[in-house]
């Protein structure tokens, strides 16, 4: 077995946002550091191994959703896993069927119970360019991403927001626009972090479970997230990871903190 291996849990129904690029992103990030890592894709009907090192998990409509937790709850791998203290990154419908309930086809449907978190409906789609000040002190810098999602995703006293919304929808929270919050195309990373973040919380982290609603993938756009994982999954402190010097990346970052709203009228 390699050095680092990374599940990929049901690409074939929860594969619909591209989100198993985040897989891609943490071979790629170990390997330019000369860790032997690969991807082991779980699809549906096979068991989920629970001795791997990471799992990313994706996203999906309301039917693959069900399909997918149904799968999950009956194997029991990925909640062997996560008992194990393995590293799980789950996006969007990933991250609610990780909370004990979430709505799907028009029902309440029974999720993992693996996060302190129930998921309903909110009245609108939020959909767009979503930015947020992340809640631990090993994140330095803003997440950003793009969320699509009618889930209004509320907390328990045991799960802690991943960040809180600076732009964007997250959890539950209203909109908060970039001439709301200050933003503007002149804005450095340093201002922006330094802003109010008022939109309320945006994902989850409980253990060893991180779950969010960024789309982008997520651990492209946000590779300071992707080094966590890494460091964390390897036995080793995030800063002992050697730098990465990817240009691309941050051009990435840039263009998508800065990028300008759409207004309301095409919303």
């Amino acid at each position: 077995m390699s050095d680092l291996s990374i599940g990929l849990i049901l690409p074939d129904v929860l594969g619909t946002y591209g989100d198993d690029g985040n897989a891609l992103v943490l071979r790629e990030r170990a390997r330019r550091r000369g860790i032997d890592a690969e991807i082991v894709p779980i699809k549906l009907g096979d068991a989920v191994p629970d001795g791997l090192d990471i799992y990313t998990v994706g996203g999906g409509e309301d039917v693959a959703q069900t399909i997918a937790v149904e799968h999950l709850i009956a194997d029991g791998g990925i909640a062997r896993a996560a008992a194990a203290g393995k590293q799980i990154l789950a996006i969007c419908a990933g991250f609610q069927i990780f909370g004990t309930s979430f709505r799907a086809g028009g029902k309440q449907v029974a999720g993992l119970g693996l996060v302190d978190c129930t998921t309903d409906s909110l009245p609108v789609r939020a959909i767009g360019e979503i930015c947020t000040r992340p809640t631990s002190d090993l994140l330095r810098q803003p997440l950003t991403g793009f969320e699509n999602h009618m889930g209004r995703t509320v907390l328990g006293t045991d799960a802690k927001p991943l960040g809180h919304v600076i732009r964007g929808v997250g959890n539950e929270g209203p909109e908060v626009t970039q001439e709301a919050s200050g933003i503007s195309g002149a804005t450095t990373d340093a201002a922006l972090e330094a802003l109010d973040a008022t939109g309320g919380a945006e994902g989850a982290v409980q253990g060893s479970i991180v779950c969010t609603y960024l789309h982008g993938p997520a651990l492209a756009r946000n590779p300071e997230l992707a080094d966590l994982l890494l460091a964390r999954a390897t036995g080793v402190a995030p800063g002992e990871l050697a730098d990465l010097d990817i240009e691309i990346v941050e051009k990435l970052r840039h263009e998508r903190i800065h990028s300008k709203p759409r207004p309301k009228s095409e919303r």
